[in-house]
């Protein structure tokens, strides 16, 4: 195998573990590209991943500046050699890619490429992605290949684990927005039952109101007081529900910013004082972060919406290397020997499969009229 710079065991496999500690798409895509053209030594390197409509959905490249790319224009279709890497699915190694009949040419801002090198990326049959390369950074005589075959058997390595992190990458995300389709199925629930509930008493006692208007108006003025407060109860229950629909930002924020607004939103939007305190935490794991800020959500909802509480306690403190959550309540309590009924009331299994899903664990403290205390601790990464 070539032994140029950064194509050593050693930077073989540093590459390929960076590609499996990414979960987003995106990430995976920049770190194979990063981690080819550093290997094999090479001044371009770009990955495409195909739509269902002749183009590419995604295309990521590196050594080209921004300023670059943006002035090369829109993204590239499936044509000439990127068209072969697609459907052909065989390597390509070329002396001078421009001199390739099936070379199209490119944009004018786009840099001159000479030797090149190309591979498909697959899942089994299916072709994800093409990587390629080009310009291999070494002395070579006019018209030939910079690029070997043990660079293209080093690509070939590279394209295996490329398409396991980018399999992985695409399972993640597609999980990630399983989950949000369910927390919006279940918000669609409670928001339809809740508030619903809400305007069928409105409307009975405004009804009731107006049937007392003239014969007994102080009746008719008690009756419209408790038209106010159903009304403001209905509005509180909205301004929850947009609070959940609402996007966390743990991506840009990290877990105790996102929980901080979290929690400060919802003690505008109710009657109980909510309050959140978390200092010292080091980040978690995606997944951990993700799953503390659904329980969190979880247990401020059963909080805020059932437990009649008027001060609701959130924190988050630092155990070891990993976070302890604490979501503390002081309304009516429950009895946790009848854990199979509240826990399909206040969602109770589902937050345990959450914490254990990432290692961790959930334990209830509760008893009636005491108040109760969800408890959540996660491991660090």
């Amino acid at each position: 195998m070539n032994q140029g710079p950064g194509t050593g065991l050693a930077a073989v496999s540093s590459a390929l573990l960076a590609m499996s500690r990414h979960l987003e798409v995106r990430d995976v895509l920049k770190t194979i590209v990063a981690s080819a053209r550093e290997l094999l030594d090479a001044q371009y390197a770009a990955l495409g991943v195909p739509d269902d409509h002749g183009g590419f959905a995604q295309f990521v490249v590196d050594g080209v500046s921004d300023e670059q790319w943006k002035a090369i224009g829109p993204l590239p279709r499936q044509h000439g050699i990127l068209a072969s890497m697609l459907h052909q699915a065989r390597p390509e190694r070329l002396a001078d890619v421009r001199k390739d009949p099936r070379f199209e040419g490119w944009p004018s801002a786009h840099p001159e490429m000479s030797d090149f090198l190309g591979l498909p990326i697959r899942d089994g049959e299916e072709i994800i992605g093409a990587l390629f390369l080009a310009n291999k950074n070494c002395p070579k005589p006019e018209g030939t290949c910079g690029f070997t075959e043990d660079d293209e058997e080093l690509l070939g390595i590279l394209a295996q684990h490329a398409a396991i992190a980018l399999t992985n990458a695409r399972l993640y995300e597609r999980s990630r927005e399983l989950t949000i389709a369910e927390e919006r199925s279940r918000l669609a629930h409670e928001l339809h039952d809740a508030v619903s509930q809400k305007l069928f008493s409105l409307r009975l006692t405004a009804q009731a109101a107006a049937r007392l208007v003239d014969r007994d108006p102080s009746r008719a003025k008690g009756e419209l007081q408790q038209v106010a407060a159903l009304a403001a109860e209905a509005a509180d229950e909205l301004r929850a529900a947009v609070v959940e629909l609402r996007p966390a930002a743990l991506d840009e924020d990290g877990l105790v910013a996102t929980l901080r607004t979290h929690v400060q939103v919802l003690d505008r939007a109710h009657s109980a004082r909510v309050t959140f305190d978390g200092r010292g935490i080091r980040a978690l794991p995606a997944a951990q972060e993700e799953a503390v800020l659904r329980v969190a959500q979880e247990a401020l909802h059963n909080a805020l919406r059932h437990s009649g509480a008027d001060t609701v306690e959130v924190t988050l403190d630092r155990r070891g290397v990993g976070a302890v959550l604490r979501v503390t309540d002081n309304g009516q309590g429950f009895d946790p020997q009848t854990v199979r009924r509240a826990g399909r009331h206040l969602g109770l299994v589902s937050m345990r499969d959450r914490a254990s899903g990432v290692g961790g664990t959930l334990t209830v403290e509760s008893a009636p009229g005491k108040g109760t205390t969800i408890e959540m601790e996660v491991p660090g990464g």
